[in-house]
């Protein structure tokens, strides 16, 4: 019997993170107490930049967005923020959307099976993503339990079940 194989990776729908932003535009622009303030969320090249005239209310901007990430089913895992940056009157946090997996991170889950998943059970790090193979598959259904309970840094999907 042929080898069973998954792909664990770490992708991010860009549509779904388009419309989310859309989503927080419209509603920093509706919503009452951001009139007058200069709030605003928008792309800028591959990162997003958030704008307000106080940290208090950059900050508020972001927790929207991160509202509506979340209700897309985009993990906040994905979202690199950095701190509040004031600029002349305004304050600006830039964020990225993070993708792939490090090396480092590829290194430590391929530690994680190893050590605590079953011992049929094979990984490689191939460029940004890992591909486990096992005879068994209920064994490669272990290995997908054990990653999803592990307190990762990076969002996991599983892609490519053969």
């Amino acid at each position: 019997m042929a080898d069973s194989s998954f792909d664990i990776v770490s992708k991010i729908d860009r549509q779904e993170a388009d419309n989310a932003l859309n989503q927080a535009r419209k509603e920093v622009e509706q919503r009452y107490d951001f009139k007058g303030t200069g709030a605003d969320i928008a792309w800028s090249g591959e990162s997003i930049v958030i704008k307000a005239n106080t940290e208090e209310r950059a900050k508020a901007v972001l927790d929207v967005f991160q509202s509506k990430l979340i209700k897309r089913g985009i993990s906040l895992k994905s979202l690199e923020t950095g701190d509040p940056v004031q600029g002349g009157k305004e304050y600006r946090i830039t964020s990225t959307l993070k993708e792939g997996i490090s090396s480092e991170n590829a290194k430590k889950i391929g530690k994680i099976i190893r050590d605590e998943g079953p011992k049929s059970v094979k990984s490689q790090i191939q460029g940004d993503e890992l591909r486990v193979s096992s005879k068994s598959r209920d064994d490669l259904q272990e290995v997908q339990r054990l990653l999803k309970a592990a307190d990762l840094e990076v969002d996991l999907q599983f892609t490519n079940y053969r």
